[in-house]
């Protein structure tokens, strides 16, 4: 049976279970299609990258689809300001006007050159941390978020920890090199899934270019995202560029298709903007974002309904080998506002997700 084929049956099988329920700037073309030929070789080839580590994840699932030494704990640069973002909009009012304190001026790095005692709003000072990657607006969002830069990193690493960075340690807000400051390729992969499902995070990231009011000259504040994913891949949606002597360059990137939103990741790279646009490319060929549960939808032959939509991406080979299991409560204790179960998928005899099921009989024509 041809692969085609046996992907049809099983999403009829699946349907049955559920309804009733841009260029270059490093290297040549040549050498790029050579890469890209290299690592679209067969379905089971993973994407080559000139990282020291990289990951790439699925961002509605979580599940990553590639990772190279992706548990190996290394500096991050600027890769840090993804997590001072999303702890800054969880914790934060984005309306809040910051006060800036002698402790941000003039901090060393990158900076989007805010000056002593000047006023401007969380909001904007996010959009300056993220697209021109200011330590300056790090420190001021820290201490104002935080009541201080060190109050502010047991934030971080609060939240490090509440996410399950395994491998994963903040010393301070910016990712200026720092003994014990550091984190991992697929925990970074992780972290930026979790922080592209907040609207107000993934709406800055994706910007291409930010004003703000500058109260020192008669013109605004205009910041360009430094991160070029945004103009030379398509559907690109963000994420974060960092450099420091150390940690060399590193790169998250997202993009969306059809979709299906994929994170990249390298640390220590000295080809980023190829190796993201490879491991993207492979990421979107090589695995197809599938639905395989819709909420309220009746599963065939039981007199419940799916409580939850359900996707997972998976490659060519892998959609005919998907199990489904279907697991009612044996007794009434544990039955809560309907929920009378949960539906199980498995692949290679490894789980892969599940959700609840409920009481069928809310459906029309039930």
């Amino acid at each position: 049976m041809s692969y085609f084929a046996s992907r049809q049956r099983l999403i009829h099988l699946l349907l049955c279970i559920m309804i009733g329920l841009g260029s270059s700037l490093t290297v040549s073309d040549a050498v790029l299609a050579d890469r890209s030929a290299k690592s679209s070789a067969d379905d089971l080839n993973e994407v080559d990258t000139s990282a020291k580590a990289s990951a790439l994840i699925d961002v509605t699932s979580g599940r990553l689809l590639h990772s190279e030494n992706g548990d190996k704990p290394m500096r991050i640069a600027s890769l840090t300001k993804i997590m001072t973002a999303i702890v800054a909009i969880e914790h934060g009012n984005l309306q809040d006007m910051v006060k800036v304190n002698k402790s941000a001026v003039g901090k060393e790095g990158s900076s989007i050159y805010i000056q002593l005692n000047e006023e401007m709003s969380l909001s904007n000072l996010l959009y300056g941390l993220m697209l021109r990657s200011g330590n300056d607006a790090a420190v001021a969002i820290a201490e104002h978020v935080g009541g201080s830069e060190e109050g502010f990193v047991h934030l971080m690493n609060e939240k490090a920890s509440y996410i399950g960075l395994a491998n994963t340690s903040f010393k301070n807000p910016h990712g200026l090199d720092q003994d014990g400051h550091y984190s991992t390729a697929n925990d970074l992969a992780v972290l930026t899934a979790y922080a592209l499902k907040n609207k107000a995070f993934a709406e800055i990231v994706k910007s291409k270019e930010k004003t703000a009011p500058n109260p020192h000259e008669d013109w605004d504040y205009r910041w360009k995202n430094k991160n070029k994913m945004l103009t030379l891949y398509e559907g690109a949606d963000g994420v974060k560029t960092g450099y420091t002597k150390k940690a060399l360059r590193c790169l998250v990137s997202s993009a969306t298709r059809n979709k299906h939103q994929l994170v990249a990741v390298t640390i220590a790279a000295g080809d980023d903007w190829n190796d993201h646009r490879l491991m993207l490319d492979w990421g979107f060929e090589h695995f197809k974002l599938e639905k395989l549960a819709q909420k309220n939808k009746q599963l065939r032959g039981y007199p419940y309904q799916a409580g939850q939509t359900f996707y997972y991406p998976l490659k060519q080979v892998e959609a005919e080998q998907i199990e489904v299991k279907v697991i009612p409560f044996k007794d009434v204790k544990p039955f809560r506002f309907g929920m009378r179960g949960k539906m199980e998928w498995y692949l290679n005899n490894e789980a892969i997700g599940s959700i609840p099921i409920y009481d069928a009989k809310g459906i029309a024509g039930y």
